[in-house]
This record gives C-alpha cells, sequence and structure tokens, in this order.
C-alpha cells in the first residue's frame, strides 16, 4: 500500500471516502484542498477506490495544517491513517502543525507528539437578527487591506488561501478593522473566515453574512470565544458538536482572540 500524490482526478474517490465513513461528500471543499494543499492517498488494494487520505496546507514557512484524515471502513485499524500521517508530518519539517481531531482520532495525534490546546463548537441554524449597517460587501481592491491584516492577526501567510475567497464562496464582505467570508458547503453555508478587531466588529460581518445567505448557517466557534458563543446562540445557532484543536512543536500562530471564525476546520 504506498503513498501517492492525489490531485483532482481523484475528486470522486475522495468524496466516495468520506460517504463510505458515513462523512457529508463536501466536494466543494475537497476540489479547494487539492487545488491548494498537498494531498496524499493509498490506494485500496482491491481496486475499490481509495483506502485512506490525508491533506497537508503550508502557510508561509513556519506553519501547516493537517486534514482530511480518513481510512475506509473496510482497512480500519491496519495503520494507514498513521503511515499517511508520519508522511505529511515529514513533509511538514520543522513548521508547527496543527489539526482539529475527533476524539476517535485523538489518540493517535497524541502518539504523535500532538498536545490539545482548545476546544471548538460547531454550531448551526438559521440565523435570527437585523442588518447591522456596519459591513459591505468587498470588492477586489479590498484585497490588499485584507490580505494586510490577516497577515497582523493570524501571523503567518495564508494569503494563497484568502485569494481564493473571491471565487471559492458566496460572499466575502469587509468593515472597518475587519473582514468576513461565507461559502457553501453541501446544505450549509459556512461563514469562515472571520478576522476582526473586537467582539462587536465580528458579529456584524458574521450576522450581515448570515442573513444575506438566507437558510441554514454554520459556525466553528473557539470555546474561548465565548461572547461569540453566547451571541450565536442567542440568534439561533444550537446544534453543538466539539472536536479538539491540537498542536505539535509550537503553538497556534498569531493573535487568536481576534480569529473569530476559521476558513474552514480544515484550514484552520
Amino acid at each position: 500500500m504506498e503513498i501517492r500524490p492525489l490531485t483532482r482526478d481523484d475528486l470522486d474517490g475522495c468524496t466516495e471516502l468520506a460517504t463510505d465513513r458515513a462523512w457529508p461528500p463536501e466536494r466543494h471543499k475537497w476540489a479547494l484542498l487539492l487545488d491548494i494543499g498537498e494531498a496524499y492517498g493509498i490506494d485500496a488494494p482491491d481496486g475499490g477506490g481509495l483506502a485512506a487520505t490525508n491533506v497537508l496546507t503550508r502557510y508561509g514557512d513556519d506553519h501547516a495544517v493537517i486534514s482530511m484524515v480518513l481510512t475506509a471502513s473496510r482497512y480500519a485499524r491496519r495503520g494507514l491513517a498513521r503511515k499517511l500521517m508520519e508522511h505529511v508530518l515529514a513533509e511538514a519539517g520543522d513548521r508547527t502543525v496543527s489539526l482539529h481531531a475527533t476524539d476517535l482520532g485523538r489518540p493517535l495525534y497524541e502518539r504523535l507528539g500532538f498536545r490539545t490546546v482548545g476546544r471548538v463548537v460547531k454550531h448551526t441554524g438559521v440565523f435570527r437578527g437585523e442588518p447591522s449597517g456596519r459591513t459591505r460587501p468587498a470588492a477586489t481592491d479590498d484585497l490588499g487591506a485584507i490580505l494586510a491584516l490577516d497577515a497582523e492577526v493570524f501571523g503567518t501567510d495564508r494569503s494563497a488561501v484568502l485569494r481564493r475567497m473571491f471565487g471559492f464562496g458566496e460572499q466575502v464582505r469587509v468593515a472597518e478593522g475587519g473582514f468576513g467570508h461565507c461559502w457553501r458547503n453541501d446544505a450549509d453555508v459556512v461563514i469562515g473566515p472571520v478576522v476582526a478587531r473586537d467582539l462587536a466588529t465580528a458579529q456584524a460581518l458574521i450576522g450581515d453574512l448570515a442573513l444575506r445567505a438566507g437558510g441554514r448557517v454554520r459556525m466553528d466557534i473557539d470555546v474561548a470565544q465565548d461572547g461569540l458563543l453566547r451571541w450565536a446562540v442567542g440568534h439561533g445557532l444550537g446544534d453543538p458538536w466539539q472536536v479538539s484543536l491540537m498542536v505539535r512543536d509550537g503553538d497556534p500562530p498569531g493573535d487568536r482572540a481576534r480569529q473569530f471564525l476559521p476558513f474552514m476546520q480544515a484550514l484552520g
């Protein structure tokens, strides 16, 4: 079972593997990760598609994120996830590496040197509220300011990801001291990233994005953002589901107090 790079040609195989593990197919998300990340897979020896996957996304010279750690149900407990994890960690080199882990996956990551540094709660629902009057749609001319603010707050270079927002997402909005984005993931609209100078600015961006998206929205909120959590619940978002934020060889980058929502869990 050799490891090989995955490309856009493997998109169907990735979504079929996700479905096998009772994950949503998330085709739009997989396509982005295959484009901007370094995806690796192991082919099933029985010819039945992919046996396992993993994606490494690098940010600058000092950070990377691991995601989409999946093994086909019929190949579970054969060491494929660990084999792929060891491969991408070697590819990451001296970078600090982070990931979001379910309770099922956390023991493997702990054995590989990751430690839990936080909890992230997924909230979904139909947002209830009124337009803030504080935000506006972003134009391509705003990209320079967006990238500059993000470099300051995120603490490393994720410009390659942010440049994709205008084509990948449904909306990009800006406010004085912040920006936000949302994108469609199967039946939901995911709000993120949201970077803002303070909670009130983040709330304005999130609320306006959610209202214009309509229907059910999703937010992945760090439990340390207690004010944002309480606000989200008060505006109709519930059904919480938690994962662990884990890091190896360092700490999460940047000023986490101003990183209100990640782009997606798979990208940090």
